[in-house]
């Protein structure tokens, strides 16, 4: 797979896509693929902050993304991608910046995801819709609004220079960590 074609629809009916195992053997091709799947979920997180009544299996979702694959994505970036990209760019490259400005995103989006994920996990218990709360919905809106940003940044700039300076050990190594961090070695 190539980083301009999507992964599979989902066969099990959900809103985000699930990652080929195999995947892990091209790691850039597999971190675009996971902006692509983080972009399902800013849809569905869309999605459920406009229905009257969002479906539990919706709102446990986006959930399950939010507390488990995004901080997974957030590792696999901080502790291996970015430090190899440190070690291999070039000065001209001016890539320590754009890092440094997404670690920051990282940071932040993490600590977002989980209060989202924790609000939304008491509008599931109480059976309600995000919708209900107009502080809520905002609060949807803003993180999709970052989310979207930091991932075309990444698309952008970070995985073409990768694929420009990281060698083929490096990736290997990289495919490595990745399959490990899921339980695939």
């Amino acid at each position: 797979m190539t980083s301009r074609e999507r992964p599979p629809k989902n066969p099990r009916g959900g809103r985000i896509e699930p990652m080929p195992a195999e995947l892990t053997a091209s790691p850039l091709d597999w971190l675009f693929a996971e902006h692509d799947r983080q972009r399902q979920l800013c849809q569905a997180i869309d999605e459920a902050a406009s229905l009257a009544q969002a479906p539990a299996g919706l709102l446990a979702e986006i959930v399950g993304f939010l507390r488990h694959e995004l901080p997974l994505h957030v590792i696999d970036e901080e502790e291996d991608l970015f430090p190899l990209l440190r070690r291999r760019c070039l000065v001209e490259d001016d890539i320590r910046r754009v890092l440094g400005l997404l670690s920051s995103d990282h940071h932040a989006e993490v600590a977002s995801a989980a209060r989202l994920a924790d609000r939304l996990e008491a509008v599931l218990e109480s059976g309600g819709a995000p919708s209900q709360t107009a502080d809520l919905v905002r609060s949807m809106h803003n993180f999709t609004q970052r989310e979207r940003r930091h991932i075309a940044l990444e698309n952008a700039v970070v995985l073409p220079i990768a694929r420009l300076r990281l060698t083929p050990l490096d990736l290997n190594g990289l495919s490595r960590r990745l399959a490990a961090r899921r339980g695939r070695a």
